[in-house]
């Protein structure tokens, strides 16, 4: 296995089946252009098996913290520890960028995503509820 950090948009349309849906051209290259957002992918034997992204985000009394936005592995290579590797490849990242800590967000009935941050050293700060507010598909705010 071998985990590169994507730096072109040709990788991030590669790895494009790992994602929950096709990408975007352009969505692509606005997030390699983004100050303070990382994509690693995992590949085996030259196919990208995996995929990790993290988000810094900045605050005027807390400093930096990465926020582990999405963990993907495709389901020929699950149980390998690819998840692991990346997760914690992104943990060093933010550590490397002088990040305070790093968090993700994980449904309470998620029981590989939760093993795979534990596995990572991930603690449990003991709950927490997400609240969303939906504006549509995105294909238009998004793209602006």
């Amino acid at each position: 296995m071998d985990i590169r950090r994507a730096t072109t948009v040709t990788e991030l349309l590669a790895a494009g089946h790992l994602y929950d849906a096709a990408p975007r051209e352009v969505w692509a290259a606005r997030f390699l252009a983004a100050d303070g957002h990382v994509l690693l992918i995992a590949y085996v034997d030259g196919v990208p098996a995996g995929f990790v992204s993290g988000i810094e985000m900045l605050h005027p009394d807390k400093g930096t913290e990465m926020c582990l936005y999405e963990l993907g592995v495709d389901a020929p290579f699950r149980r390998r520890g690819i998840g692991r590797a990346l997760t914690l490849a992104l943990v060093d990242i933010a550590r490397e960028r002088g990040c305070y800590g790093l968090w993700v967000g994980v449904e309470h009935d998620n029981e590989a995503a939760l093993a795979t941050y534990r596995s990572a050293g991930a603690g449990d700060d003991g709950g927490a509820r997400m609240l969303v507010w939906e504006f549509g598909d995105g294909a238009t705010a998004a793209g602006h």
